[in-house]
């Protein structure tokens, strides 16, 4: 992996991926260009006040810069540099909320720029290289399980906000779809989703908990990181798990065994599962693009499932 290079005024060595660099490059125009330009004074600025020593390479996620770091009295940590958007914003949130049960404890934060100081985990230990699908989707059911648990606190989006937008976006672009047989099945996702609509739910959901936002920790096997945190119910939180290294023959395996371990009503969680296919393919045609086949054959797979 390529690396952008900083040495700061007072000689760190910050180095930023260039996949990290090209990725908001290609998303952000402009403002992603300044957030990368910034990233070497962001990072000399926290790791001044919260008085941190660098402690090895450079990582990143899909738009986050993770360093990891030492904090004064030589608890290891990570450093995250990241914008502050709708997703985003709720992460210190929900990370308070949950205290480490089940996901990476938050040791501090600024809201103005979104920086974290996180509890350092096992970045070599991911859930996504273990060979068996099974018993890693069992692995982020009992995760959901823990982290579903309490309901949300208020200052979160809320799926009930989210939905009746969804369904007019959808509205206005499903006619795009050339083919007849998706069309009906995009159109019957949302008629799933009208059935649900009045009863959103309240729960913390993480709202991205796949195989590779669990990484493994010295204090728990496996714990939850990146939540995009939001207020509903916790069948909107299944999908990602569904698509994980997807298989089409383990999609009903997957969904049975997710919401048996959740307790969850599983008409309900279908109808949101089939909610986060259309959020997906409404995005999708958006853009121009087609919806995703292999979120299509999700949609099948659980709408003729019986429940």
């Amino acid at each position: 992996m390529r690396r952008f290079t900083h040495v700061t005024n007072l000689g760190r060595v910050i180095d930023i991926p260039d996949a990290l660099i090209a990725r908001h490059e290609l998303y952000g125009g402009e403002a992603g260009r300044a957030f990368v330009a910034g990233l070497p004074e962001r990072a000399e600025r926290f790791l001044d006040h919260w008085e941190l020593r660098l402690d090895g390479p450079s990582m990143h996620g899909r738009c986050a810069l993770v360093l990891p770091v030492l904090r004064a009295d030589g608890t290891r940590a990570v450093l995250k540099l990241q914008d502050v958007d709708e997703e985003t914003v709720g992460e210190p949130v929900a990370l308070r909320a949950w205290d480490g049960d089940g996901a990476a404890r938050l040791l501090a934060c600024d809201g103005a720029t979104g920086t974290l100081l996180l509890e350092r985990l096992d970045a070599g230990r991911l859930l996504n290289d273990l060979a068996d699908t099974r018993a890693a989707t069992l692995v982020v059911a009992r995760l959901l399980a823990r982290l579903t648990a309490a309901p949300a606190p208020p200052a979160l989006r809320r799926l009930g906000d989210l939905v009746p937008q969804l369904l007019d976006r959808a509205s206005a672009v499903l006619p795009r779809v050339p083919d007849p047989a998706e069309r009906r099945l995009l159109a019957d996702c949302a008629a799933a989703v009208r059935e649900v609509a009045d009863e959103p739910g309240d729960r913390l959901l993480h709202w991205d908990l796949h195989f590779e936002n669990v990484l493994g920790a010295d204090r728990a096997p496996w714990l939850a990181i990146d939540p995009k945190p939001l207020a509903g119910d916790p069948g909107f939180d299944l999908f990602p798990a569904l698509w994980n290294r997807f298989d089409a023959d383990e999609v009903r395996w997957r969904f049975d065994a997710m919401t048996d371990t959740l307790s969850l009503d599983r008409a309900r969680a279908r109808a949101w599962t089939l909610a986060r296919v259309l959020q997906n393919s409404v995005w999708q045609l958006e853009e121009t693009r087609t919806p995703v086949p292999d979120h299509l054959t999700i949609a099948r797979r659980l709408r003729d499932h019986p429940a």
